[in-house]
């Protein structure tokens, strides 16, 4: 998230999927962006968001929504500088995530792959991502900068990650130094 959240554009509009808690989201509002969080149960958000300087900040908004209901993606095409998701897997929803990135925005998303199984939950296929299966979704779309399938640590888990950019973002021209 540190590495590749600078991409978004300077006060862009990031937005945070199945955002939980909020620590993604802190992340960004910490970097300057204006961020929407969507959460099927937005309290753990509002509270660490009032908790964190004891009041709203203005560039932050919370939208409680059940993502899974068989609703199209509550987002239009093309609007999100920068789209987040970590630890959550709803195909339906792929295409509209992906869609929701505009041509000069950024993706980032990680969660459990293939074989996570072994080391506890999520262990459904339904829940898992198979491999390549982040670089299929953006084709077309989005251009890959960064794509992993790993064994990470500290808890042992099976993650696919992809960072991704809409066609028309500076890195495709100028990529960043790491």
């Amino acid at each position: 998230m540190r590495r590749f959240l600078p991409g978004v554009r300077p006060g862009g509009r990031v937005l945070d999927v199945a955002c939980g808690s909020g620590r993604h989201r802190s992340l960004a509002l910490g970097a300057g962006y204006v961020v929407t969080g969507i959460d099927r149960d937005t309290s753990r958000a509002r509270d660490t968001l009032t908790g964190e300087a004891g009041r709203w900040p203005a560039n932050v908004d919370l939208v409680e929504l059940d993502l899974e209901d068989g609703s199209p993606f509550p987002v239009p095409a093309g609007t999100c500088d920068g789209v987040i998701v970590t630890n959550y897997l709803w195909r339906p929803l792929l295409p509209g995530i992906v869609a929701a990135v505009s041509d000069t925005g950024l993706l980032i998303y990680e969660t459990f792959a293939t074989g996570n199984g072994r080391f506890g939950k999520p262990s459904n296929p339904a829940f898992l991502l198979q491999p390549g299966e982040l670089i299929d979704v953006v084709a077309g779309r989005l251009t890959p900068i960064a794509y992993e399938h790993v064994h990470l640590r500290d808890p042992d888990r099976y993650v696919q990650r992809i960072a991704a950019v809409g066609l028309k973002h500076d890195w495709l021209r100028d990529p960043p130094a790491f």
